[in-house]
C-alpha cells in the first residue's frame, strides 16, 4: 500500500537540517502523470542558502523531468502554510488551481488553492 502525501511529507521532515530554527518541515508532491517527489528544509548559517522543503521536492521532480505539480502536501509540527517564495516556485509548474494542502503534528489539515494563497502571482504570462 502506497503512502498519502501526508505521511510522505512528515517522513520528509525528519531528515530535515534546522540547526538554527529547529523547524522541521517536509513537503511531498505529486506530478500529473502521478510521480511522487519529497522534501525537507536546508537552513545554512549564511540563512540566504536555506532552501524550504517545498523547492528540495519541486526542484528534485523538474530536475528528473516532470515539470507540472498536481498536489502538494507540506507538514510541519504547527500546520504552517507555504512561502512567498515557495508559491513563487509553484506557480511556474502548475496552474492556480493546484491543490495545496498545510497539516500539523495533530493531524489538522487545511487545504488551499494556489491562487487562494497566492492570488496576485507573477507568472510567465506577465513576460509576454
Amino acid at each position: 500500500m502506497s503512502k498519502t502525501l501526508r505521511e510522505e511529507a512528515k517522513d520528509a521532515s525528519t531528515f530535515s537540517h534546522s540547526p538554527y530554527s529547529r523547524a522541521k518541515v517536509g513537503a511531498a508532491i505529486e506530478t500529473t502523470d502521478g510521480h511522487i517527489y519529497k522534501g525537507c528544509n536546508i537552513e545554512n548559517s549564511s540563512f540566504g542558502g536555506t532552501v524550504c522543503a517545498e523547492r528540495v521536492a519541486i526542484l528534485k521532480a523538474v530536475s528528473e523531468g516532470h515539470k507540472k505539480i498536481k498536489k502538494v502536501h507540506v507538514f510541519t509540527e504547527d500546520g504552517w502554510p507555504p512561502c512567498g517564495m515557495c508559491l513563487q516556485v509553484m506557480t511556474e509548474f502548475a496552474d492556480m488551481n493546484l491543490e495545496v494542502t498545510f497539516s500539523d503534528k495533530n493531524g489538522k489539515e487545511t487545504k488551499k488553492t494556489l491562487h487562494e494563497l497566492l492570488p496576485h502571482a507573477f507568472t510567465s504570462d506577465h513576460l509576454k
